[in-house]
């Protein structure tokens, strides 16, 4: 009886050792990833690069369990449009593009593209938790900013296109312009939160591919009908990318095409 109540007590501790804090399925041409325990949170990083590279590169000069694209950039300047923190320290910072802040067509909102929506990791009294909020909103009391990434815009609890300059109406509500392709269907990469009892957090991943490319506000319902409590979109179009194991997304469209070159990335640390 002993060696059977000790054999169930060794299963038992096997599975939560082993236990995937990775998960994922695929169908309809998205994956969906749900990222689940405090390992997670640690081992969470945003990362860019001087140079553009692809989210294969990034992969595998990181040696990253999983990896994905975030942030918007220049490709032309090779510099960043969002905000990135690593380790506490910012390191893409768009005032320092110059041909962000000295564009005459985009100094009118730059408020508002300072301000997008950003993916945060919050050191709170050495406890990690996840959020999801505009860039210029105050941390609570006792957190600090470990690792962030800006993109945009906030899709739940309310899209914000025109509040983040992703869209621009007229006096009478008409769209004039759009920005990033937020109302064309294209490829995306959307991130958000779940909360769980106990205060946990289920980070949710959405890799939207070629195969059923989509606008901003379906990719709002996508992320409602898995009952999230907040979720934003990262660069999408041809940046939409990702890395893990043996799956490697690019959506470019031309055959043998490696992906695009990008700028930052979202890793998780093997």
């Amino acid at each position: 009886m002993k060696k059977i109540i000790l054999l169930l007590i060794g299963f038992i501790f096997c599975q939560n050792v082993f236990a995937s804090d990775i998960d994922y399925d695929y169908a309809n041409g998205i994956y969906h990833f749900v990222l689940t325990g405090d390992n997670i949170k640690k081992q969470m990083q945003f990362v860019s690069s001087s140079n553009l590279i692809t989210n294969k590169e990034a992969h595998n000069n990181s040696q990253s369990r999983f990896t994905i694209n975030t942030g918007y950039f220049d490709p032309k300047n090779q510099k960043t449009v969002s905000y990135i923190v690593n380790g506490y320290q910012t390191i893409e910072d768009p005032i320092f593009n110059e041909s962000l802040m000295l564009n005459p067509s985009t100094r009118k909102r730059l408020k508002q593209i300072l301000n997008r929506t950003e993916f945060r990791i919050l050191d709170c009294d050495s406890k990690l938790k996840y959020e999801i909020a505009s860039h210029g909103s105050k941390v609570d009391f006792m957190c600090s900013i470990k690792e962030s990434a800006q993109g945009g815009p906030q899709l739940l609890p309310n899209l914000r296109l025109e509040e983040e300059s992703f869209i621009i109406k007229d006096s009478e509500g008409n769209v004039v312009k759009e920005y990033a392709s937020v109302l064309q269907k294209t490829p995306r990469t959307l991130i958000g939160l779940k909360s769980l009892p106990k205060g946990e957090q289920e980070v949710h991943v959405f890799i939207v591919t070629n195969k059923n490319p989509m606008d901003l506000y379906e990719a709002k319902e996508l992320c409602a009908s898995y009952g999230l409590d907040s979720a934003m979109a990262f660069d999408g179009g041809s940046s939409t990318s990702l890395n893990y194991k043996k799956i490697n997304v690019i959506s470019t469209q031309d055959n043998g095409d490696t992906g695009r070159a990008l700028k930052s990335f979202m890793i998780i640390k093997k």
